[in-house]
């Protein structure tokens, strides 16, 4: 049997497992709390693994092995930035989120300001966001079926990705939370057995002795010991000062990033009370802990057992290198039917990781579409449970499509660094309202909105006129070259440019409310009244 039908079995099964699960959840949706979080009805522990399996993306497992593999150290960047941020998530704004909110981030924001234009920013930047993050798991997955039915053609990875979007809808549109989260526990736990398995099997071929990998890695890779130095992808001689600025860009829009992704905040309204959230947390800092470690054998192992050449050989961006690094050691340890086995197996886990993160995002952006901006903005918050579900669904076909065409738009380019820069966007325009929201007693509506819009539309200008977009081989037009902003991720600009709007916007109104600060101050410390609020 050939890994082609074996992966495409494995993938098919898993489909059939996860849609099974997801319409079962749906007969128990009964109304916005069980469609927006699950009714509040899971655990610290089963949230945790939800937690881990949102946040460890095709940009995690695909992207990041391919980066390492073809840059070296300045690839595993990446899994440090990944890693540390999730900690600065989980200190900032975690629990403080959950104990003050009810569906989605914004009702945090707008919780002591005036709600209608606070909704908006937030509802919008949401949107935008997810739609970035969207886009790297889509190139993923077109990249993924290009390796498995040996499909070269941007038609046949274009279906693909038209195939994966319609999936992730029927997730959302059927299952609501409640099946999302289920198929991101199932995910997480394959992702996190097959990533195991073959580290260990890459780790068993060199002795388990790490410096032999990375010596391995270092020569197959054609670069020597530059490829285990800083230098090789940022901070070249050829970029000079703008390599240096890109890689400190990276590393703030990657550490400060996933405090403001909608998608990871919305999972801390799933759980019933406050105690639940930190046993999430504990749950979900373990697993994605050991998964960014992991990474690092991946990455490397590629480099070591496949080869740099033949990596871009299949894809240019490297998206392919973790399932042939799958098939590599699996040929060299148990021959070729051990390896077209474990190439199905990676595979078959790289498309459950890439249907269930993408499935999380829709939600995350379908809810905030109908909660925040229909309900509370159009509708002003005369609408029933069933009128806004319904508009929730009707936003996932919609958000979906446009994640279908920018997919199709966007092959070619690294889905890590593609989520780098949704990483970036959230940075400038979320998180600044966030902390100010929490923190800050003087804040009010003029900053919410300034910092939001401020935040997102500097950092949206910078991606438009960088390197990523055009004047670059690898940027989304080749041809056409508009580049003006040297560096490609903006977040060395647009984060300080989202937290001076909000700051400045503040300032300029004169309007705040005391009382109302010192309510989610309490609430956000203690879980005082969030249950309560959660139930209305």
């Amino acid at each position: 049997m050939s890994h082609q039908t074996l992966s495409t079995i494995l993938f098919l099964l898993f489909v059939a497992v996860t849609l099974g699960i997801t319409f079962k959840a749906s007969r128990s949706n009964k109304d916005a709390a069980d469609f927006y979080a699950g009714g509040r009805s899971f655990s610290g522990a089963q949230n945790g693994l939800a937690i881990g399996g949102d946040y460890m993306s095709a940009a995690s497992f695909l992207g990041i092995a391919g980066i390492i593999a073809l840059s070296g150290y300045d690839g595993f960047l990446y899994s440090i930035g990944f890693l540390v941020a999730w900690l600065v998530a989980l200190l900032l704004v975690a629990e403080l989120m959950r104990n003050s909110g009810k569906f989605t981030m914004a009702d945090v924001l707008a919780f002591r300001m005036s709600p209608r234009p606070v909704r908006t920013a937030a509802g919008v930047s949401t949107i935008v966001v997810s739609i970035f993050y969207l886009l790297a798991q889509m190139v993923g997955a077109g990249a993924l079926v290009g390796l498995l039915l040996g499909i070269t053609s941007p038609t046949g990875k274009a279906l693909t990705i038209v195939g994966v979007g319609l999936l992730m809808i029927v997730y959302v549109v059927v299952g609501g939370m409640k099946g999302t989260t289920w198929v991101q526990i199932v995910k997480a736990v394959l992702l996190m057995t097959g990533a195991t398995l073959i580290t260990l099997l890459v780790l068993g071929k060199y002795g388990f002795n790490l410096s032999a990998l990375l010596g391995e890695a270092a020569a197959q890779s054609g670069k020597g010991d530059a490829f285990l130095n800083p230098g090789l992808k940022y901070g070249t001689e050829a970029q000079g000062i703008a390599g240096k600025l890109d890689l400190i860009s990276l590393g703030l829009a990657l550490v400060l990033g996933t405090a403001g992704l909608p998608h990871i905040l919305i999972r801390f309204y799933t759980v019933p009370t406050a105690k639940e959230a930190r046993k999430s947390v504990l749950w979900g800092i373990g697993i994605i802990g050991v998964f960014y470690l992991l990474t690092l054998v991946l990455g490397f192992g590629a480099a070591a057992l496949v080869g740099g050449k033949a990596i871009v050989a299949q894809d240019k961006a490297g998206n392919t290198a973790a399932p042939m690094l799958a098939e590599a050691v699996g040929n060299a340890i148990f021959g070729e039917v051990g390896g077209t086995i474990l190439l199905a197996v990676i595979a078959a886990v790289a498309f459950a990781t890439i249907l269930a993160v993408v499935a999380g995002l829709t939600l995350a952006s379908s809810s905030s579409f109908a909660h925040d901006l229909y309900a509370h903005v159009f509708k002003r918050g005369n609408v029933t449970d069933k009128e806004e579900v319904l508009v929730a669904r009707i936003s996932a076909f919609v958000i979906g499509a446009v994640a279908i065409g920018l997919g199709i738009l966007a092959q070619g380019q690294n889905v890590a660094f593609l989520v780098a820069l949704a990483f970036a966007v959230a940075a400038s325009g979320n998180l600044p309202a966030i902390l100010y929201s929490l923190f800050w007693k003087r804040f009010n509506t003029a900053g919410a909105v300034s910092a939001i819009y401020g935040g997102l539309v500097s950092a949206l200008i910078l991606v438009v006129f960088s390197p990523v977009v055009s004047g670059s081989a690898t940027a989304l037009f080749p041809d056409a070259d508009f580049a003006w902003f040297p560096l490609s991720n903006p977040g060395l600009i647009s984060i300080p440019i989202g937290f001076l709007a909000g700051f400045v916007g503040a300032r300029l109104s004169k309007e705040y409310n005391p009382a109302k600060y010192a309510e989610i101050e309490v609430r956000s410390l203690t879980g005082i009244g969030a249950e309560k609020a959660a139930q209305h």
